[in-house]
């Protein structure tokens, strides 16, 4: 107790300290600038406990507790967050992208009558008048970067007295004001600059997600859904320990009362000597429990801590996901998007007898469901980019990356001294550059060297149609990893890395990451709400509307659909659509929400002011934007997002169209066997058309927006010549389908006579023929009729996975040029990514620059003396040179 006291002074120095100036940072320099204050403090012999910080002092057990029922997150920087808001003498600002923040304060007052505004709305004075002249609580949300000026007066709590009543000037109107009344402010603003002013108006409070602080919060849920008993146990010592320290605080006071109340010699106060020996017995049982208590907490602790690889593998899933952002401004995902995901996978994974092999199964399903959810909302060039990301993330927190073998595969790097290159017939100047350039990497020292005595073996890989699959010659084969040998291919054959990247991940993670992912409008249906909208982000020449209109009527809501394309002054006219599909549980269908900027905030109004408990439960918002940095981040994050656009390769375009189609459909014809063999042909003559853009003039002379509009279009006239004609009608078939559905788009006479060249080979009477070759391989074939749409379906995922140039007509080379855009484009995308403080081989980009700017002071000659200049040129009148070279060394 003595020792307690003794160390007051330090212990709230640091806590106010704290409170007033931590608020704005990050955990890790919170703790940082704590052990700077405490080094101080030593020097300056101010007494304070061995490890000082904010919650052991001004946090109350039970008060935080109830904070974390309200939702409050359980990591160290929120209760901190808390703790500050609590003491804090300025009204709090919140800086909280994931709405954490946000959700407690709503639930911590709501109770207690608790008014919600924005600065965007239009009685927003009105609504803080009535909570400031009633003393109700006021949160102010999603606020920029600056606030309206009429806030000033309540920010500073400029008070006064009129009349004996305290009241304050808001606007041009004087209000009483209630002593109850309290502010909060928050913004969902991931990295907001505010002005010196408003930082010494309100207290900034950073709520902003850390990797320990998301690792805290899952480790709590993951030991929730699995061991419930430990962590009832956990509350239920929260709550005995909050008491027993309340019955030794009441004993104290007990004896203080009546030692202060004690007249004459205490010896003699007989109530007094019974009181401390109570109080005696009572402090020896607290004391016994406390112990047992503590011992209890550290063995909780002990089993908490087993299922922690699950936190740290769920916390890396979620922060390669909200990275993605910087990609595409519509990749945006909530944070209780993401848990909700995570706790489906925690139920929905296999059970198993060891905690080992429980948290594997956790951390696989896991994985595996997010990548999927996300795939939905991905373009199909990035969908590689982020299962290499996982992949690489989660070997990086392993410690199996190296940072500088990373970022060399990310950007290259420097050549130290340039070498003649041993082979310049087959090995580019620039291929060379980047090997001598790898060679300074401490794994591949001596690499330039065995390339230069090897040249043959690596000439043999360079040469080779699969390079990312060849062994390396010598040593560099069993020392380097899957991912080190990436840096290699880069060097040589850069247009396989999309190729390695694929074998890399199915090596790290499981094949299932690199297989076409298909969308179902019905799960993305059945995952959706009343409250929840369902976003369509477009690409160049698409349109769901076919897709939309075809599922509702499977849905019976066909008649219950209303659709109206948004631009300017639409808006209006949906607001009342919705607003009466919400009362009769309808659906409504925005189009094109791109073209309509400035309706946007009033959308994401609308969408936020439904209620969940007044809304027809039937109602669904459906919405298709392009990506659009005016689209409102609330509805990206809260809604579940499609990407509208062709599947990626042959394979993938093929499982696509059979996806769609049904059992039925393949045996509606009149002619079943010829009408399935040219499906077939045409479906594959449609992934063709689409896939031949990638390879740029090679393919087209203008690249072209096929859609699945075309194929559609020319299925319904296949079927209804082949019922309609006694012989198949080729010669039509390849009119309708050459000149018109696909040559429609086309404007290249050229292009015209290729496609119509192309189309020979898929609509002609040999592809009847069982086994009938698309290709010189044998690959791409016709399978046999019998099949039924699950013989069509396996016989498609048989497939390979990336297309070879022979189906198109062309040569193997014909991908090297697409291949190393597309290699390129990727690394470029995953730069995007990177953090601002990379640690490049230990340290980081501030010390490499403070390194170099070192480097350069070095070189720069010294300073110039100016009397030496000024006793060899006079400043004379007649000299006035001599004055502008003076001016120039002063300067």
């Amino acid at each position: 107790m003595k020792r307690c006291i003794n160390n007051i002074a330090g212990d709230v120095l640091v806590a106010a300290g704290f409170v007033a100036y931590l608020g704005p940072f990050t955990g890790h320099y919170r703790i940082a600038l704590c052990k700077e204050w405490l080094s101080q403090f030593s020097e300056n012999n101010i007494p304070h406990t061995k490890e000082p910080n904010l919650i052991s002092t001004l946090g109350d057990p039970v008060e935080i507790r109830s904070w974390q029922i309200a939702g409050l997150p359980n990591d160290t920087l929120s209760v901190e967050n808390g703790v500050i808001t609590q003491f804090s003498q300025r009204w709090t600002h919140y800086i909280d992208p994931q709405g954490q923040a946000n959700k407690w304060i709503k639930n911590l007052v709501r109770a207690v009558g608790l008014e919600v505004a924005k600065l965007s709305d239009r009685d927003f004075l009105c609504s803080l008048e009535k909570a400031i002249t009633f003393g109700k609580p006021f949160l102010l949300e999603n606020v920029g970067e600056e606030l309206d000026p009429a806030l000033e007066p309540v920010l500073l709590k400029q008070t006064y007295k009129q009349q004996g009543n305290t009241v304050l000037k808001l606007g041009d109107t004087v209000i009483p004001y209630h002593e109850d009344f309290k502010l909060y402010i928050t913004t969902n603003l991931p990295n907001p600059h505010y002005s010196p002013e408003v930082s010494t108006k309100l207290t900034l409070i950073n709520f902003t997600l850390s990797p320990s602080g998301l690792e805290d919060q899952l480790l709590g849920q993951v030991v929730a859904e699995e061991r419930p008993d430990l962590e009832e146990a956990r509350n239920q010592l929260i709550l005995s320990n909050a008491e027993m320290h309340q019955e030794l605080k009441e004993i104290e006071d007990q004896i203080l009362y009546r030692l202060s109340t004690s007249e004459g010699n205490p010896v003699d106060d007989l109530e007094l000597i019974k009181v401390l020996e109570a109080s005696k017995l009572k402090a020896g049982e607290i004391q016994a429990k406390v112990k047992v208590a503590e011992q209890t907490e550290q063995d909780i602790n002990t089993t908490r801590l087993q299922y922690a690889p699950v936190a740290v593998r769920t916390q890396i899933l979620y922060f390669c996901v909200s990275d993605l952002s910087n990609v595409d401004p519509m990749y945006q995902y909530s944070l209780e998007w993401f848990l909700n995901i995570f706790l489906m996978g925690i139920s929905n994974s296999k059970r198993a007898d060891t905690v080992k092999e429980r948290i594997t199964n956790i951390n696989n399903y896991v994985t595996f469901s997010l990548y999927s959810n996300v795939c939905r909302s991905l373009f199909e060039k990035h969908k590689l980019m982020f299962a290499f990301l996982l992949s690489a993330r989660i070997l990086m927190n392993d410690g199996q990356i190296n940072m500088e073998e990373w970022r060399y595969l990310l950007s290259g790097g420097a050549v130290k001294e340039m070498r003649e290159n041993p082979a310049p017939d087959w090995l580019s100047e620039r291929a060379w550059g980047d090997i001598l350039a790898l060679s300074n990497l401490k794994n591949f020292s001596g690499f330039a060297d065995d390339l230069t005595a090897n040249l043959e073996a690596f000439r043999a890989i360079f040469d080779s149609p699969e390079p990312h699959r060849e062994p390396l010659p010598q040593k560099w084969d069993t020392e380097l990893d899957a991912f080190q040998k990436l840096l290699v291919l880069r060097c040589l054959r850069g247009d396989k890395i999309t190729n390695a990247m694929q074998d890399f991940v199915a090596l790290n993670l499981d094949q299932t990451f690199i297989e076409p992912q298909t969308t179902d409008l019905s799960v993305v249906f059945r995952e959706s709400s009343a409250t929840t909208p369902l976003v369509f982000v477009l690409s160049p020449g698409t349109d769901p509307a076919a897709d939309l209109y075809k599922f509702a009527e499977e849905m019976k809501f066909s008649k219950k659909l209303s659709a109206i394309s948004l631009g300017q002054g639409q808006g209006p006219r949906a607001e009342a659509m919705m607003h009466s599909a919400m009362e009769q549980g309808k659906w409504v269908f925005f189009q094109n929400c791109h073209l309509a900027p400035s309706w946007m905030p009033s959308l994401e109004r609308l969408i936020e002011g439904i209620n969940p408990n007044k809304v027809q439960q039937d109602f669904r918002l459906w919405l298709t934007s392009l990506p659009s940095n005016h689209f409102p981040v609330s509805i990206l994050q809260n809604s579940s997002k499609v990407t509208i656009e062709p599947p990626r390769g042959v394979k993938a375009n093929l499982l696509k169209s059979y996806s769609s189609f049904s059992d039925d459909f393949l045996t509606s014809c009149s002619k079943i066997t010829v009408f399935k063999s040219l499906l077939l042909s045409l479906c594959f003559f449609h992934g063709n058309m689409l896939e031949r853009r990638k390879f740029g003039p090679l393919g087209f002379n203008i690249p072209y927006e096929f859609t699945d509009g075309d194929l559609r279009i020319c299925i319904s006239q296949l079927e209804m010549f082949l019922n309609e004609y006694r012989d198949i009608p080729y010669k039509v078939l390849k009119y309708t389908a050459g000149e018109i559905n696909y040559g429609g788009r086309v404007t290249d006479d050229w292009d015209r006579r290729c496609i119509m060249n192309i189309l020979e080979d898929f609509y002609k009477p040999e592809v009847l023929t069982p086994e009938f070759a698309y290709s010189e391989s044998g690959i791409y074939k016709q399978i046999s009729t019998a099949s039924d749409l699950n013989g069509y379906l396996q016989y498609i995922r048989s497939l390979p996975l990336n297309d070879s140039p022979e189906l198109f007509g062309l040569h193997e080379n014909a991908n090297i040029t697409f291949a190393q855009k597309e290699t390129f484009a990727l690394l470029g995308a995953i730069m995007q990514l990177q953090p601002k403080m990379l640690t490049l081989g230990g340290r980081s980009r501030e010390e490499l620059v403070e390194e170099t700017s070192r480097d350069v002071l070095a070189k720069l000659p010294a300073l110039m003396d100016l009397q030496e200049v000024i006793r060899k040129y006079p400043l004379l009148y007649e000299e006035s040179m001599n004055t502008v070279l003076v001016q120039e060394v002063i300067r």
